[in-house]
């Protein structure tokens, strides 16, 4: 038996954006166009699924372009990029969802896939009709599916509403049955997308360890997330996707770290916007370095504009989180005791990070209030603005690896007489 579960050779799927529909200004233009639809509705439809080399390119995407890897039997591997990079695409060619247009997929053993919420379920049949049904069509008997009922049951939590069609379900609900499913009934092969974000945060915590306990079991998993700290904890190997084709594959700290600095490229000293809620409008983030070395103070800089005469107190808050997701801190006005007083349009507020605090690594701020006299929040933006600490430079004695931990603060010590 070849120790290989899944092999992909150059495989690519393009697809054809939808082509554009005449529109008539007369009524005896929009009659013609209606009586001549049918015709030419499955003119487009010939149009749509087929790809010649002297056509327009603009109309054709290439959501994944000449990928190839290979993934050993009880490996785990992530799979990570940006949005519209062609994760979810390959996992869905993986599951034979969709067909790819060229190249070849090789996969040995049967395969469970958890791609979007309600996928494999009938919405009108029950939670416990649709664990039949899956296991049936992963080529179960009754009685393999009978043995491993229960756990099912216990590890989704939703055994109140197991005999509910599963179209009553909340999107949590029919997340934690579907997982629940896709892990026990079996499988050599597990695909996992990004649905997780669905579930409670204990529900996460319990899936990455039933994952673990699946590889553990010599069964493989691929694991689709946008968090980096799942991603890393669950996964030893990584492959990153760009734009489609396969840009980085090796250890998952090192695809991590790719990934973070393709992203960063398009990032600048500041960011401006025009996004308003509640008469408060989010008009510009920035740093004040072009370049920050861990250990170095630096300041965040934040620039809002007010629309209403109203006068009241006001509070900044901001939540930092690094690049796996992990919140550093959380930074507020309130917190130091700054009082913003509002009697003018234009906002403009300096927060500074001291001197030996941050470690190197990339941090985003995931989310920024502006608060309303301690308690209303007036708006909220989230994923505002992301930079970079570069390592520290090289002393002698110290060589370049990254030192653990989220912050890298210099304390005082002293010897105790």
């Amino acid at each position: 038996m070849t120790d290989i579960a899944i092999k992909v050779e150059n495989i690519s799927k393009q697809y054809r954006i939808g082509l554009k529909e005449e529109l008539h200004d007369s009524l005896i233009g929009k009659v013609g166009s209606f009586l001549k639809s049918p015709f030419s509705n499955l003119n487009r439809l010939k149009k749509l699924s087929h790809f010649d080399n002297d056509q327009n390119q603009d109309d054709i995407i290439w959501a994944v372009k000449d990928v190839s890897f290979e993934v050993k039997r009880g490996e785990v591997l992530g799979i990570i990029g940006a949005n519209g990079a062609g994760k979810s695409t390959l996992l869905k060619l993986l599951a034979q969802i969709t067909q790819p247009s060229s190249g070849q997929i090789q996969l040995h053993g049967r395969v469970a896939s958890l791609l979007e919420v309600g996928t494999g379920f009938h919405p009108d049949l029950t939670g416990r009709e649709n664990i039949y049904l899956n296991g049936t069509i992963l080529g179960m008997t009754k009685k393999e599916i009978d043995s491993k009922f229960d756990e099912i049951i216990d590890f989704s939590g939703v055994e109140k509403f197991i005999d509910t069609p599963v179209k009553r379900y909340s999107s949590g609900m029919g997340v934690r049955l579907a997982f629940s499913v896709a892990a026990h009934l079996e499988p050599e092969i597990l695909l996992i997308d990004e649905v997780l974000a669905v579930g409670d945060a204990e529900f996460q915590k319990k899936c990455l360890g039933k994952m673990d306990d699946v590889a553990k079991q010599g069964r493989t998993v691929l694991f689709v997330s946008h968090r980096m700290s799942a991603v890393k904890s669950l996964c030893k190997r990584g492959i990153l996707l760009s734009n489609g084709q396969l840009s980085f594959d090796g250890p998952i700290s090192n695809t991590i770290r790719t990934y973070i600095s393709e992203s960063l490229e398009s990032f600048s000293l500041s960011k401006t916007f025009n996004i308003t809620k509640n008469d408060i409008t989010l008009k510009r983030v920035a740093i004040s370095k072009e370049e920050i070395y861990s250990g170095d103070s630096f300041e965040l800089e934040f620039g809002f504009e007010k629309s209403d005469y109203l006068v009241y107190q006001a509070d900044i808050t901001f939540h930092l989180v690094d690049e796996y997701g992990h919140l550093v801190f959380v930074g507020s006005t309130g917190r130091s005791n700054f009082k913003i007083t509002l009697n003018n349009s234009n906002i403009n507020l300096t927060c500074e990070i001291p001197d030996n605090l941050m470690n190197e690594g990339t941090y985003t701020i995931s989310r920024l209030l502006f608060v309303k006299n301690r308690g209303t929040i007036l708006n909220e933006i989230k994923d505002s603005f992301s930079f970079r600490i570069l390592p520290k430079k090289q002393e002698l004695g110290w060589m370049g690896e990254k030192e653990e931990g989220i912050i890298a603060p210099k304390l005082d010590w002293s010897t105790m007489n």
